[in-house]
């Protein structure tokens, strides 16, 4: 079985469709039997280098990953190209589709499959997107939800090739739970793109939640891990709304600093109302660290009863009691990673395995 890896990025950047990608390169490769090949095309990377694709290549992937530098013909051409060889093309995003359907129309035998991640899927097509939607062999649903939004939105695909496929946890955040819980009493973390494209994640909300938070647990302060082009806007409404103290904005920090701010937070919440999945909830669990989240995306399949509380969305008058609750309540870090485990990599390789062979 050759494969085929059309995707958008897969070290640009460090967002949640790139970090789940590169696990999809990890366990397509390892489900890959003796004799089979992997290509991968990349679209928006510039370069990659043996160290970043180290951790997730096989034996299966012979030859370096292409980069396009955004380049689509070149994109295009690559992906004809490799495409005569492999036996499936898996898109790592909507936009890529009918590229990958084009490719179909020159190797008959071609199987295309899609990885429907959230927020880019859950909009009405064009008819062109349909069609291609339609004619994909099967598609890699990352929750539930966004299942249900892409059947509303694409009438007439069928069932029985729509697989959810719930994102995995990195295998470097995983642990075996012999955690010495280092949480500062109050500390509230959450990690975001602060930009303007990116305003569902209810950052705003957070920050005008504090004043009440703050009410009630003196002691609370919240840190903001990220950046992006409304990191001012968000750094004077702190500064309108919530005490001098109240809240941190820390940028971007590396995988180290961002490990101790999950180790010594006491609450991680991140109330954003568009989240296809939400891998940064994972990540917190992994740490043992109960989340607040928002009643809308795909928040609620991952955030249970064990691993932390939901609020209203875009309510922060509920937002802040919800977060008192959290900081107020006794929690249990061992079943809290329990539940971060249910997403495990293991258990993500399992699942892609039985889809593909459905």
């Amino acid at each position: 079985m050759n494969t085929l890896l059309l995707l958008p990025a897969l070290f640009a950047t460090d967002g949640g469709i790139e970090r789940i990608l590169r696990l999809y390169v990890k366990a397509v490769g390892e489900l890959t039997p003796p004799g089979g090949r992997i290509d991968i095309v990349i679209l928006n990377d510039t370069t990659t280098t043996r160290r970043q694709i180290i951790p997730f290549a096989s034996p299966a992937l012979m030859s370096a990953p292409i980069v396009c530098g955004r380049n689509r013909l070149a994109c295009a051409w690559h992906v004809l190209r490799l495409a005569r060889r492999a036996d499936r093309v898996i898109c790592g995003h909507v936009n890529l589709l009918r590229l990958a359907r084009l490719a179909q129309c020159f190797s008959r035998r071609l199987e295309v499959w899609l990885v429907a991640h959230g927020i880019e899927v859950w909009r009405a097509f064009t008819p062109g997107e349909q069609r291609a939607l339609r004619a994909a062999t099967g598609i890699l649903c990352v929750s539930e939800y966004t299942r249900r939004q892409l059947t509303h939105h694409c009438p007439g695909l069928n069932p029985a090739r729509l697989h959810v496929q719930p994102n995995a946890l990195d295998p470097k955040f995983e642990n075996d739970g012999a955690h010495v819980d280092t949480a500062t009493p109050g500390a509230i973390l959450t990690v975001s793109r602060l930009s303007q494209s990116d305003a569902y994640k209810g950052i705003d909300d957070l920050i005008r939640a504090m004043p009440a938070i703050r009410q009630s647990v003196p002691e609370a302060h919240l840190k903001i891990v990220g950046d992006g082009d409304d990191r001012t806007r968000l750094e004077t409404l702190a500064r309108q709304v919530a005490p001098a103290d109240a809240v941190e904005f820390s940028g971007r920090i590396d995988d180290a600093a961002l490990g101790e701010a999950f180790s010594t937070c006491q609450l991680f919440a991140l109330p954003s109302r568009s989240e296809g999945f939400g891998l940064v909830y994972l990540e917190a669990m992994a740490h043992g660290k109960p989340c607040v989240a928002v009643a809308a995306g795909a928040a609620p399949e991952v955030v249970d009863g064990r691993s932390g509380l939901i609020a209203e969305p875009s309510d922060v008058a509920d937002l802040a009691a919800t977060c008192i609750a959290a900081l107020n309540r006794p929690w249990d870090p061992l079943a809290i990673r329990a539940r971060a485990r249910d997403f495990s990599y293991p258990q993500f390789k399992t699942r892609l395995s039985h889809a593909l062979a459905a």
